[in-house]
Order: C-alpha cells, then sequence, then structure tokens
C-alpha cells in the first residue's frame, strides 16, 4: 500500500523533472517471480526502474543508502527495499539468501551483477551472484539497460540534475545448469553480461569494478 501511494505521489513529479523514455516493459512478466539485471550507473537507478514498471521491484542495497541522504533514505524505506550491511563478512551470502525469499514469494527482484556503480560509465565484467540465484531458483532474468541516471546523479553528488533518463528492458533470459558448478555460473553471467551491454550500448570492461570508498 505504502508503496503504491508514493509512486502515485512522486511519478508524475519524476517524469515531469527527468522525462524517460522507456521500451521493453512488455517483457515483464504481469506475475511470478523474475530477476531483473541492470546495469548500474547511479543510485538513481533503483528509482527510476520501479518507476516505469507496473509490479514492484525490490532491491538489495547497502545500508548506507538508508542513512545517507534523506530523500534516498526515504524512497529505499517507502519502496520495500532491504538494507544489507556490505561490511559483513557474510554480506554476499545475505543478499543471496534475501533475494532468493523474495522469489519465492512471486516477486520481482532487482540486482547489479557488476556489484557496484560504474566508475565510468563503461560495463565492468557481472559477478557470478546472478547466475547462482537463476540457477538456483530457476526464475527468469529479464537484462535491463539503464541511461542517463549517472548524468542526473553523479558519484559523490547529493542533488540531482535535470535530465533525460532511459530504460530498455529485453526478453527474458532462461538457463540451464547448476548453481554448484562454477563453469556454469561464470558462463550464465556471461551470457546475461552480454544481453545488458546490448541493451546499454556501454564499452564493455572485462575486469571487475574497482570497490569505492564507503565515503564516495
Amino acid at each position: 500500500m505504502l508503496y503504491r501511494l508514493t509512486k502515485i505521489v512522486s511519478a508524475p513529479f519524476l517524469h515531469l523533472l527527468w522525462p524517460t523514455e522507456v521500451t521493453g516493459v512488455e517483457h515483464v512478466p504481469g506475475s511470478g517471480p523474475a530477476i531483473l539485471a541492470s546495469n548500474h550507473l547511479s543510485v538513481l537507478d533503483s528509482t527510476f526502474l520501479p518507476l516505469v514498471l507496473p509490479r514492484q521491484v525490490r532491491f538489495v542495497a547497502k545500508s548506507e543508502y538508508f542513512t545517507g541522504n534523506p530523500v534516498t533514505a526515504t524512497w529505499m524505506r517507502a519502496t520495500g527495499q532491504i538494507s544489507i550491511d556490505r561490511q559483513s563478512p557474510t554480506a554476499a551470502q545475505d543478499m543471496l539468501d534475501a533475494a532468493a525469499q523474495v522469489l519465492k514469494d512471486g516477486e520481482l527482484f532487482g540486482i547489479y551483477p557488476e556489484g557496484t556503480r560504474s566508475p565510468d560509465g563503461r560495463l565492468y565484467r557481472g559477478k557470478v551472484g546472478v547466475a547462482w540465484l537463476a540457477l538456483a531458483t530457476g526464475a527468469p532474468v529479464i537484462p535491463v539497460g539503464m541511461s542517463g541516471t549517472d548524468a542526473v546523479l553523479p558519484i559523490g553528488a547529493s542533488v540531482p540534475k535535470l535530465g533525460r533518463v532511459g530504460v530498455r528492458i529485453g526478453k527474458p533470459l532462461t538457463f540451464t545448469g547448476s548453481e554448484t558448478s562454477a563453469r556454469d555460473r561464470r558462463r550464465v553471467t556471461d551470457e546475461i553480461m552480454a544481453a545488458i551491454h546490448e541493451l546499454s550500448g556501454q564499452e564493455y570492461v572485462p575486469s571487475y569494478a574497482p570497490s569505492r570508498t564507503r565515503s564516495e
């Protein structure tokens, strides 16, 4: 209820300030679990992607998003996002467990396979958690290419700028293999990243994105 109210109130305002071009919404199923795997340019990705979909999308987000910028923190809580302490030694498993439960409940789960925001607008190699999740749950993966959000709210900025945002949603992908196989996890992850690359048009970097400090 709170999610719908927040969306109804905020959507016209956000669309007015940041016109959003959307394609492929029809690829998102009307019911049942699915994994939305997106590139990650800005903290606002978790705002604009749910904004254009008829169903709620749940993300796991680092706990700093819930204690930093008050606008961001309020949005995260109102939209039902899940706080994870990324400094915890069990953070990776906590994320996968939370995601698996969301999918078990028949909901949409959003994930950024790069594991962090791109530091320079390029698309980096995906981490294999998304593949584990797809293979372990059997949920389809829907690739997403975001654009423009890094110009609206660059890394380090606290006040968004005016600008246009793009959201391109691809066809669902299904995979076979075992979540316990390192080879299968790598293969599936690379296929997902290739689909995201095609949608986003970013330059691809075949290495993991560098981690940022907590203050960035």
